[in-house]
Order: structure tokens, then sequence, then C-alpha cells
């Protein structure tokens, strides 16, 4: 073992009170799966119900904070001074980015989501109507462009500024060192840390759970086998062994070789859906979508359905919102340790207007095709969905389409390389978090860290799949909210502070 991990040791007062929690909450299951239904839907309930208005205004928020740092003088600021060097060319940089944040979501979410919002729209839409395929567009837009990357940005800006700029310490706890001032902020970094990795497991194994889900239908249309549970744990077995061995070639290796090539089966997926799809429908309702998304953001990111009394914003908003919250501090970690050498303002444009941009065109591509097949009466995708649950989707309309049996497999692989990417990643920097010595962007932690860290990520998404199904990926998002919220919020208004004035926390002017 090489020099650089027999120097690295577990924080304790960091990793273990998050790890008993998670622990305790997989026995919890086993022993008395009533009270764990009980608990857990207890805090869904508050999540939504309570604070669901909360999450929506941090939602915008975030996204007036990137935009307007974007053209202040922190833009200007390049992490680890003037004389840094990039440790990623561009293209690497995206690469990982991209993988590394909500690319699981839309290969699963990309297809069923618009169907549902078709079929299932709130109160005031009629189902099945002209309003509702617009409405599920615009909502495509809205749950997976530029809200999403803004409440991964804010921390990351932040975090990438505090470690690189403040000489603050890898900890989640650096991302509101703007607004601790000299105050002795190391207890306080200890206890955010620990809370934050049990927030991020529980975001981090919806995520797992997603894909599993698509993965195991995706194996079901390939091949016959039972799309069931215990599909999902030979799945969960094996992803975790992957990229766990991905993760423990470091960064620079992996990670790196993965991303690049996830991106590579994206441009052919996209490819594929604009040359054998219906193309003029697809980029005719896009635009449609995308400029009453844009005219009426606002409106949709604040709506809470409490008016009419309707659950879809808690079912879907909501949901979303609270998932990127929960995976954001610690995410922006790693997305704010490989932006070294770049300015504030290119890594807004790498973390929030290029992958926003990216999604926008695979929802026009990929959610277009979908809404197609299902108005023009090509497939009955709601039939499918119902039946055979929301995974079923995409492979649905990839059987459908020419080629469909090649097609599958390589969406298949593009699935299970972008859960391997975001995972892997996302263990990097929990493992980091979880270990003494992080010092600079090459270091690593253990990898049996990572590997502990892996493991118990999977534990839980077979747990949510097994117990609730597609409910048990929106349980887990929610049980990470509230203290992500905080730390969100505290980032916030952090940024805040960079933003007045950047100088005066800048130690390597």
């Amino acid at each position: 073992m090489s020099e650089k991990y027999t120097k690295k040791k577990i924080r304790p007062l960091v990793f273990y009170p998050a790890f008993i929690l998670l622990v305790l909450t997989i026995i919890l299951n086993f022993v008395d799966q009533e009270a764990f239904i009980r608990v857990t839907s207890q805090a869904r309930d508050f999540m939504t119900q309570d604070l669901g208005w909360l999450f929506s205004l941090m939602g915008v928020a975030c996204l007036i904070i990137v935009i307007i740092a974007f053209f202040t003088p922190l833009g200007d600021i390049r992490l680890g001074g003037e004389q840094a060097e990039p440790i990623l060319k561009k293209n690497t940089w995206f690469a990982v980015t991209l993988t590394t944040t909500i690319a699981s979501g839309i290969m699963f979410w990309g297809t069923a989501e618009p169907i549902s919002h078709l079929a299932y729209p709130p109160e005031g839409v009629e189902p099945m109507s002209a309003d509702a395929v617009k409405f599920a567009m615009e909502s495509l837009f809205l749950h997976w462009t530029f809200l999403p990357y803004a409440f991964y940005t804010v921390p990351a800006l932040v975090f990438g500024f505090a470690y690189y700029n403040m000489n603050r310490p890898f900890s989640v706890g650096s991302e509101v060192s703007p607004i601790m001032g000299n105050r002795d902020q190391r207890k306080f970094d200890v206890a955010v840390d620990a809370v934050i990795l049990f927030t991020l497991a529980t975001g981090i194994a919806s995520s797992f759970a997603t894909a599993v889900m698509n993965m195991g239908s995706g194996m079901n249309a390939l091949t016959g086998l039972p799309d069931n549970v215990t599909m999902y744990i030979v799945i969960a077995v094996l992803a975790t062994i992957i990229f766990t061995a991905a993760s423990g070639t470091g960064l620079f290796r992996g990670i790196k070789y993965l991303a690049h090539f996830n991106v590579y089966l994206y441009y052919v997926i996209i490819a594929a859906f604009v040359v054998l799809g219906p193309t003029v429908y697809m980029f005719s309702l896009g635009t449609e979508g995308f400029g009453g998304f844009l005219s009426g953001i606002f409106d949709r990111a604040l709506f809470t359905g409490t008016a009419a009394g309707d659950d879809w914003a808690s079912d879907w908003t909501t949901f979303y919102w609270t998932n990127w919250m929960a995976w954001a501090p610690v995410t922006a970690v790693f997305l704010a340790r490989i932006a070294y050498g770049y300015k504030i303002k290119e890594m807004i444009t790498m973390n929030f207007f290029i992958p926003a941009g990216f999604s926008t065109v695979w929802m026009t591509i990929v959610g277009g095709t979908s809404i197609n097949f299902q108005m023009s009466g090509r497939l009955d995708l709601v039939s499918i969905m119902d039946e055979a649950g929301e995974g079923a989707v995409a492979y649905a309309i990839l059987n459908e389409l020419p080629l469909g049996f090649l097609l599958i497999a390589i969406y298949l692989i593009a699935v299970f390389i972008t859960f391997a990417t975001a995972t892997d990643s996302t263990t990097n920097a929990m493992s980091g978090i979880s270990t003494t010595g992080i010092e600079s962007a090459e270091d690593e932690a253990p990898l049996s860290i990572k590997t502990l860290w892996g493991v118990i990520i999977g534990c839980l998404a077979v747990i949510s799949l097994s117990v609730f199904g597609t409910d048990g990926i929106r349980i887990l998002s929610y049980l990470g909210g509230i203290p992500a919220l905080i730390i969100g919020f505290l980032s916030f208004l952090s940024l805040i502070f960079l933003i007045k004035n950047p100088e005066k926390f800048n130690k390597r002017s």
C-alpha cells in the first residue's frame, strides 16, 4: 500500500455516528418493519406537508444567486490562486461533472416521468389532454435542468473557495466558513460532517435504488429474466463490487475513464432517438415546453398545491428538491475538488450552465419521444408503467425503435456506468470526509472506507425497493432533507458574503 494511503485514518466522531445510524436503520427494517414504515412515513409527511414551501424557496434562491455570482468580481477569482494549474482538462471535467450529478436520474425519469404527468397531472389539468402534454414537458425542464444544478453549484462554489483560497479543512463545514469568520469551527465541522454523511447516504441510496430498478427492467427487456427483488439484489451486489473497484483506482483513473465512456454512450443514445424517433415532434414540443418553463419558472418552482389541496407537488417537486439538497453538501465537496485551477465563473459554467443545457436537450429528445408514443397511440406507456413499473417505460420505447435490441443493450450499459460513476465519485467524497489527512486534490481515502460506504448504501437501496418499491426511492430522499436544508441555507448566506467582498476572504490573492 502506498504511503499516500497509510497516513489516512478514520475520523471517529464523523464516521461512527453516521455509520451506526445507518446500520440501525437497516436493523429496524428487519426487526420491526411496521415501525420502520411508520418512522420513515412520518419523516416524509413532515418534509412534504410542513416544509415543502421552504425547499421551493431555496431552489429559487439558489438559482438567482448562482447567476448573480457569475457576473460579479468573485467570478474572476481562480481556485487555488492565480498560479494554480487545473488538474483536469475541460472535456474530462465536463464528463465527470455530468455523470456525478443527475445523470442517473435522467436515464430513469426522462421517459417515465412525462407519462405519469400525462395520466396523473395535478388538479386543474385534464389527463391526456393538450394541456397535460405541455405540463409534462414543462415539468421535465423544471425538475431536471437549471434548478437542480443550482442546488449543487451554491455549496460547491463556497467549498471550493474556502478549501483552496481560505485554507479551510476538507470538511462540509467549510461550506459555511465565510459566515463563521475567524471562529474556531473544528467542533462545528465534526458535527456537520457526521450529520451530512447520514443524509447523503440516504440520498445516494435513493439514486442507487433508482438505478437498480432501471437495470432490472433493462435485464428483463433484454433477457426475459424476472424483474423482482432477487434481480435487484444480484444487480446491487455486482454494481457495488464494480464501482468500489473503480473507486479504488482513484479519481484520476477509474472515475475519469468511466465518465468519458459514459458521455459517448449518451451521444449514441441521443443520436438514435433523433434519427429513429419522431424528430420534428420532439423538437417542436421541446421548444414550446421550454418557452412555457422559462415564462412561468417562478410559478412552477414555487407551486405547492396547497390552494387546491393537491399532493402532486409534494410527490414530485418536493421529492426532487429534497433529493438534490441531500446530495448537494457532499457532492459539492467532490465538484469543488476537481475544479482546482479554474476561475469561479468557469466553475459556474461547467457545473450549472453546461450540464443544465445538456439535460435540456436530453429531456427534449427522450421525453418528447415518450410523450409522442403515448399520445399518438403507438404505445400504451401508461399501462406499461402501471403494470411493470416506471423502469419498463424506457425499454418499451427502445424496443419499438428500429435496432431495438441493440439500443436496449447500449442503454442498459449506459445506465450501469452512469450509476457506477455517480456512486464512485460520491463515495469518494464521503470517504474523504470520513478520513484524516486529505490535504490536496490528489489525496485519496483508503479503499476499505470506500467499500464500507458502498456496502451500506447498497443495503439501504435494496431494502427500500423490497419494502416500498418506487415509493422507497422517495422516502429515502426525504430522510436527509432537513439537515441538508440547513446547510444549504448557510451555504447560500456564505456565497452572499463572498460576493459582497471576495478579496476579504481570499488568502491567495
